[in-house]
């Protein structure tokens, strides 16, 4: 059994991520009336369907559990991209909260192993980076995660740890973390007796301080360890600890608490985890943050009464203790209470109770956070790190791969011009990516025919690091301008090597930054000029530009941020310093050039301040609102590609406490602005708004619990998710026809063909309506139309004629079984195929047809509407000597070849039906000799035929577009006169 489950892990180094499942879309309610309710359902195949592209390199994983009883069962939540399950030892994962949770962070989940269908999942991930997203409750299943329900707790923010009773499924405790970024007093332990439909606060110190784990005396329930903590962010620090927090102790089930002290601690104190062994009841285990000469291990063995500081080897101790406030990891095995595991940016393990520590350095991915050993059999363990969640089968020597989560998350979204065409970005805790919009191939991808991956898995590392941006230079996708924390660089793909040109070359980290001369953020704004590719702006608080691409760069801005000196500290506290650059507040956040006026640039800074210069930064001037006077992080901005001065700015205020969304509007370069979120939930921070660049008006906004639209330039939004999971978008880019987003942990989305949109008026939906048709090539077409009743059962009947008015395609279906989506548009769609017609009974696909223009009739209720579409040559087959006029000759070569493929197929079905009726022995003989002309016998290397030779021939002239060599033609002669033969001796 072992070497059976070896070799499936060995396996999943190449297996695929569970197809993601299609959700509902979110019913949002407006400014100040909050979300409506989130009802589950199944849409099987929406109109204007969002596909996840990739990548599958997993992201952060900060909870997970198993099931004791079944081995190749475990759970793992993600700190951006909601809760997934795998049934065969992480091989394969599945997303099982989509559709169900309101937030995609994942903070905690237990199983009640006496009966596993019983699960509970607490939403607020405790790694609290600067970037953690809030949660949003507690959510049960009772068919092990199939369906689920809340049940409560929606304020609570991070929750830190669940525990279900051993022995009640009904009585669950919550280590509530409390709200990351302002003072709440939801902190605290939260019990319930009923199975989730009430709560009560147990414990509670303040509204600063909360519980950010809890466990329970193996072998005494109502023996109940709490772990206080205080741990909060701002923009510009982060907060872990204080003089209150510490371990808590109940012995009545949490009716009552005391404090524990003896042994502990007696000043500050910061995060705390804690572990117990079944193996020895009274023993618990506590890694503690404290001050340096306080902090690391402690051991009590009388039920956490009294406790003993543990010596650690200081190489060991220094990596346990590694940025507390983001780590602190415990768990002891549940069978020897000597065994324990910890992990910051190793794996580390001790099996003599702290005297003697080994790392693993086949651990998958840097940076571990969670941790889940099977009691049955210790050698099983589920992990979470930052690439993902791994599973090991033989007690962490060897583990599953993390390439199969697509669970990235992803800072910005830049795209490049090649065909197809590249989505770039920076992926937390991995490197800068890059994946194909489509699978770069010609045809379908496929990967039985050679390729060996699965398009989700097709990405490639394009320079910088993790933070990004990464931006292709426009004419030259082999150059790439990157970041890494402030750090510039020149990436040439070709070469693979990145030419570094450091503004200032000034290391940031552990500075104050009053100390520096530019203040770089992790994720700083990098644009490239729509007017020069050379020219490319960067941002500390001054906007930098090169136009050289980096070798000389000069500054032309004073600083354009509010420069406020409160806010200008040493990162950290009040243990533990931080000061990674992530921090630095102050800052410029965006840069953008206006795409129709060369030199006017605009800026937006992490303190709210907006700025802009008509004149190439010789002067600037202050625009910002005089609502945003306390600040707030300027997201994103986008400059109007139809009017001059026109732009929308997209600001965040999460960070500060306020969770209210927020997009302005100007229409005069700043002077004046509007507010536009009508119809955007009061509790949805924005992150980018986007306009088409092709209807004016036409607007998207990325908040921070998905996507909405606006048809009249953002006086009204309304709920535009479609099948995407709730995630943060944090960027949106409409680039050929298609609508691209990044997201913060499900990976890169593309909408493709949002024609239709261009077109669509609120009125729409009322009446018959087929929206003009995007050009295709040589791909699927998409056909969008609208019908008075979304409950119509009628028909709708689709013909498409060529130039010369032949048909060339028809179908019938009936509107129930087309795709609609809530706006009640409709789908259908041509493979841009030839119809071979009714003859054609064994659904033999049809030939490409050739590029050109086609004519597009639906027909509904009697009435008609018709619309042109343009069948495209594929770019890049003009390189490759193809042309218009070949593809023509392909296409009636091809034609011609079905045609006989048919009519070999249907002499066959006349001779085997004459056959069954025939009742003479010398006809049978003689019919069987037909017959064995034209079809090979049933064994493998049976000699082929006449319809195999067809066949044969036919694959290779429809397989890819392509000029035709002279042998297709000779081939073809040649087999048409066998056929006639064959139909003249028959005769």
């Amino acid at each position: 059994m072992r070497l059976f489950i070896t070799l499936l892990l060995l396996i999943s180094i190449g297996s695929l991520t569970a197809q993601e499942k299609n959700t509902s879309e979110k019913v949002m309610g407006a400014r100040g009336e909050g979300p409506v309710k989130l009802e589950p359902k199944t849409i099987p195949n929406l109109a204007l369907q969002f596909e996840n592209i990739g990548p599958s390199r997993g992201g952060r994983v900060t909870a997970v559990s198993g099931v004791n009883d079944s081995i190749n069962t475990f759970y793992m939540g993600a700190t951006g991209g909601g809760l997934w399950k795998t049934k065969d030892y992480g091989n394969h994962w599945e997303n099982i909260s989509d559709g169900y949770f309101e937030s995609p962070s994942i903070g905690a989940i237990d199983v009640y192993q006496n009966d596993a269908k019983t699960v509970y999942v607490g939403t607020g991930s405790d790694g609290i980076r600067s970037n953690v997203i809030v949660g949003k409750g507690i959510y049960k299943s009772v068919d092990a995660g199939s369906t689920w329900k809340h049940v409560g707790l929606k304020n609570a923010g991070q929750i830190g740890a669940i525990k279900i009773h051993p022995d009640k499924k009904e009585i669950v405790y919550a280590a509530v973390i409390g709200q990351p970024f302002r003072k709440s007093t939801d902190r605290g332990v939260y019990r319930t007796k009923n199975g989730g439909k009430d709560w009560e606060q147990v414990l509670q110190l303040s509204d600063s301080v909360g519980a950010v784990d809890i466990e329970f005396a193996p072998n005494q329930p109502n023996v109940l360890y709490a772990a206080m903590w205080r741990g909060e962010r701002k923009p510009w620090t982060i907060i872990s600890g204080d003089t209150t927090g510490g371990i808590f102790k109940s012995v009545d089930g949490g009716d009552h608490w005391k404090k524990i002290e003896s042994g502990l601690p007696q000043g500050l104190i910061g995060k705390i985890d804690i572990a117990v062994s079944s193996d020895q009841p009274s023993r618990v285990w506590a890694l503690i943050q404290a001050p340096t000469h306080e902090e690391g291990l402690y051991k009590s063995d009388d039920y956490g009464e009294t406790w003993a500081y543990v010596q650690v080897p200081k190489r060991v101790k220094t990596d346990m203790m590694y940025r507390p406030f983001y780590f602190t990891n415990l768990n002891a095995s549940p069978k020897n209470a000597d065994e324990l595991w910890t992990g910051t940016k190793k794996l580390f393990k001790t099996i003599d109770g702290g005297k003697s520590w080994q790392d693993y350095p086949n651990y998958p991915h840097e940076d571990h956070h969670a941790m889940w050993i099977n009691p049955n059999n210790t050698e099983i363990i589920l992990a979470g790190n930052d690439g993902g969640a791994s599973v090991s089968i033989d007690g962490g020597h060897n583990w599953s791969t993390v390439m199969n989560q697509t669970t990235a998350e992803l800072y910005s979204l830049e795209i490049d011009d090649n065909y197809p065409y590249y989505l770039y970005s920076g992926q937390q805790d991995n490197s800068t990516i890059r994946v194909p919009s489509s699978p770069p191939r010609l045809d379908v991808f496929d990967s039985n025919k050679g390729h060996g991956l699965s398009k989700l898995q097709y990405w490639e590392d394009i320079g910088g690091c993790e933070t990004g941006p990464v931006v292709p230079k426009p004419g030259d996708p082999n150059i790439v301008y990157t970041n890494c924390k402030g750090q510039f660089g020149v990436f040439n793909k070709i070469t693979g090597f990145q030419q570094n040109y450091y503004i200032g070359a000034e290391s940031l980290y552990s500075n104050h930054p009053d100390e520096i001369l530019y203040r770089f953020q992790r994720v700083v704004p990098l644009e490239v000029s729509p007017h020069d590719p050379n020219r490319v702006y960067f941002g500390s608080q001054f906007v930098h530009q090169t136009d050289d691409s980096g070798l000389n760069w000069k500054q032309i801005s004073p600083d354009l941020t509010t420069n406020d000196k409160t806010f200008n500290m040493r990162s950290g506290g009040p243990i533990d310093e931080d000061i990674s650059g992530e921090e630095y507040y102050n800052v410029l956040y965006a840069i953008e050039e206006s795409p129709l006026e060369k030199g006017v640039i605009w800026t937006g800074a992490n303190d709210g301040k907006f700025s802009i210069t008509k004149n190439q930064g010789v002067d600037w001037e202050t625009i910002t609102p005089k609502e945003l006077a306390t600040g707030g992080r300027v997201s994103k901005i986008h400059l109007s590609t139809h009017q001059k001065g026109k732009a929308y700015y997209a600001v965040y205020r999460d960070f500060l406490g306020d969770d209210r969304p927020y997009i302005y509007i100007t229409e005069d370069y700043g002077k004046s602005w509007n507010l536009a979120v009508k119809g955007i939930p009061n509790d949805f921070p924005v992150r980018v708004v986007r306009e088409d660049n092709t209807r004016e008006g036409l607007l998207f906004a990325g908040t921070e619990f998905g996507m909405f639209i606006s048809f009249d330039d953002g006086i009204n939004w309304k709920p535009f998710q479609q099948n995407l999971p709730i995630v943060p978008i944090t960027d949106i880019k409409i680039f050929r026809d298609n609508l691209n987003i990044s997201t913060l942990g499900r990976s890169f989305w593309i909408m493709k063909d949002i024609g239709a949109l261009r077109y669509f008026n609120e009125d729409d939906s009322n009446k018959f309506q087929l929206y003009p048709i995007s050009k295709t090539i040589n791909d699927e077409a998409n056909i969008y139309f609208t019908t008075p009743n979304l409950n119509d059962k009628e028909e709708v009947k689709l013909s498409i004629y060529n130039s010369n008015q032949e048909m060339v395609y028809e179908r019938k279906s009936k509107l129930i079984d087309l795709p609609v989506n809530a706006l009640g548009i409709r789908k259908t769609n041509w493979n841009v195929r030839h119809d071979l017609g009714q003859q054609n009974k064994l659904k033999l696909l049809g030939p490409r047809v050739s590029p050109g223009n086609y004519d597009v009739v639906l027909e509904y209720a009697g009435k008609k509407q018709k619309q042109n579409l343009t069948v495209a040559l594929h770019p890049n087959l003009a390189t490759i000597g193809t042309r218009v006029e070949h593809l023509k000759t392909q296409e009636e070569l091809s034609l011609k070849t079905a045609t006989l493929l048919l009519e070999i197929q249907q002499e066959k079905a006349d001779i085997k039906n004459a056959l069954s009726l025939e009742k003479s022995n010398r006809k049978r003989t003689k019919l069987n000799a037909q017959l064995e002309e034209l079809v090979k016998g049933e064994e493998r290397y049976d000699k082929p035929k006449l319809e195999n030779h067809v066949s044969y021939l036919y694959q290779m002239i429809t397989d890819q577009p392509q000029a035709l060599g002279n042998d297709a033609f000779v081939r073809y002669t040649f087999l048409r006169k066998q056929f006639d033969e064959f139909l003249s001796k028959k005769r």
